[in-house]
């Protein structure tokens, strides 16, 4: 073996302590002074080594999705969907694929009590032939904002306050006053599922509609779900206090614990796929992210079935530098014109790249394992051993071709540039349905969480009495129940 080869990290099995360049130590305990008692010498080369790497341990913390745990396991297909994708990891039931999946609270910070209210991250990064595939989500199917240009602000205002550092309702509750399609997630937010028991009992969405492309060429809209086979499960807020008060960590221990036990935790994926030419049907814009497709209509279809059943080996390597993006899609996936998708498209790429580096896709829990090859050359970090002597394309020195052509959505698109809301909204359908859906115990935690919430002192009333509004043109009784006991007159 060439002793020059570069050599993975995890190759350190040199029985004695070493400097990050090889060099050995013969003394890891005490710094080079002048003297036993000191002052220390600068060049204790060792020393500054060793505080400098310890100084810089802790990368800047994700922007949301902080706090979070992760685990390795496999996709399988179950059920054929080859008409509907040519995706080579969908291909055939049988079919495994490799992946890690990271779960995680969005709002709060990277020591923060797993039992907060909060959403929670679903992201799964499918290793495939055909490069990463990261499909990204919550275990709401519904977001807060359904524009891009809002993407930043609903974050800042679920946020901390940046003068107190508090997490406070009336900045949520004013931010949000402004847009009513917020209804939908919020119905999703102060719902039971608000503080799921563990990681293990959590749906996941994702949340976006995204196309499906078959080898013909042919498009269907699509979303995905995932449903965790123990069901479902969450915290009242009473067990949320006494839970979270005993282990902060609760759901990062039960996942890493359950797999380590072998109670292996596992999700089926079902689909909901739509026609594009039928989208005009609905009374509301199919690719809203603020909307759920009903699937009384759009009816659930499985695909597979997801399997984690190895935990990680270090939780800096593959939690903390772990980098998801809704842009890495493979043949036979492709976007949709969502208007926040579009925006997190590039949002995702390049917080990763502020936060690990613009070299962060080779860092191994993010690199691809199928072969890959581009003239994305140095910069910083960048640890990946190339000997090429071109680096520009096309050249005749370089066998190096184009991939084979795969289809992506060809429908004409048409349009002024403009900057417009939708025109469907109907931002109080969806929300009222769900919330008479519930047994009415269930109702009543819902009507109590939301008077506990517009009951902050730092609330004007204009705002008490826009959210009574909105609930009341969702459901009549419902803003009076709310108005009755914050003692506000109901507007409608």
């Amino acid at each position: 073996m060439d002793p020059y080869k570069f050599r993975p990290s995890s190759a350190f099995n040199t029985p004695f302590w070493t400097t990050n360049a090889g060099g050995p130590v013969w003394n890891n305990d005490s710094a080079l002074t002048v003297g036993t008692r000191g002052p220390i010498l600068l060049e204790d080369y060792h020393l500054v080594e060793k505080l400098a790497n310890w100084t810089r341990e802790r990368i800047p913390e994700r922007v949301v999705h902080a706090r979070g745990a992760s685990a390795k396991g496999f996709f399988e297909v179950t059920h054929d969907i080859s008409n509907l994708t040519c995706a080579d990891f969908l291909r055939a039931p049988g079919v495994q694929t490799p992946v890690i999946v990271r779960f995680s609270t969005v709002i709060h910070e990277r020591g923060s009590p797993e039992t907060l209210r909060d959403p929670r991250g679903f992201a799964v990064k499918f290793y495939t032939r055909e490069g990463n595939y990261d499909l990204v989500g919550n275990n709401f199917p519904v977001f807060f904002v359904r524009d891009a240009m809002k993407f930043p602000d609903s974050i800042h205002a679920l946020k901390p306050n940046p003068k107190s550092h508090i997490q406070e309702s009336w900045r949520i509750l004013d931010f949000f006053s402004h847009l009513p399609e917020s209804l939908s997630t919020f119905a999703w937010f102060y719902d039971d599922v608000g503080i799921p028991q563990d990681y293990r009992h959590m749906e996941g969405f994702g949340i976006h509609a995204y196309t499906l492309i078959n080898k013909a060429g042919k498009a269907h809209y699509v979303k995905f779900h995932w449903k965790p086979t123990c069901g479902v499960k969450s915290l009242l807020e009473e067990e949320a206090i006494r839970v979270g008060g005993s282990n902060h960590s609760h759901a990062t221990q039960d996942l890493y614990d359950s797999i380590a036990a072998g109670n292996y935790p596992e999700w089926k994926l079902f689909i909901q796929t739509m026609d594009p030419d039928h989208e005009d049907q609905f009374d509301f814009d199919p690719l809203d992210v603020t909307k759920i497709w009903p699937e009384d209509i759009l009816p659930l279809q499985p695909v597979g079935r997801l399997v984690l059943n190895k935990n990680i080996d270090n939780f800096f390597n593959e939690n903390e530098q772990l980098a998801f993006n809704p842009a890495h899609v493979v043949p036979g996936i492709y976007y949709s014109e969502d208007k926040l998708l579009q925006g997190r498209i590039f949002a995702y790429s390049d917080t990763h790249r502020h936060r690990l580096g613009p070299n962060y896709l080779q860092l191994p829990v993010n690199a691809p394992k199928c072969a890959h090859h581009n003239n994305h050359y140095d910069g910083y970090m960048n640890i990946m051993h190339r000997d090429e002597e071109i680096d520009y394309f096309p050249s005749r020195y370089d066998p190096v071709r184009h991939a084979e052509r795969h289809p992506i959505p060809t429908r004409v698109l048409t349009g002024r540039r403009e900057r417009r809301v939708i025109e469907k909204e109907n931002n109080f359908k969806q929300p009222v349905e769900r919330y008479r859906s519930w047994a009415p115990d269930r109702q009543e935690r819902f009507v109590r969480r939301w008077v506990d919430a517009l009951s902050d002192p730092r609330l004007t009333h204009e705002i008490r009495s826009i959210w009574i509004s909105y609930w009341s043109q969702a459901d009549k009784s419902l803003g009076q129940k709310i108005a009755f006991r914050l003692n506000v007159r109901p507007t409608m």
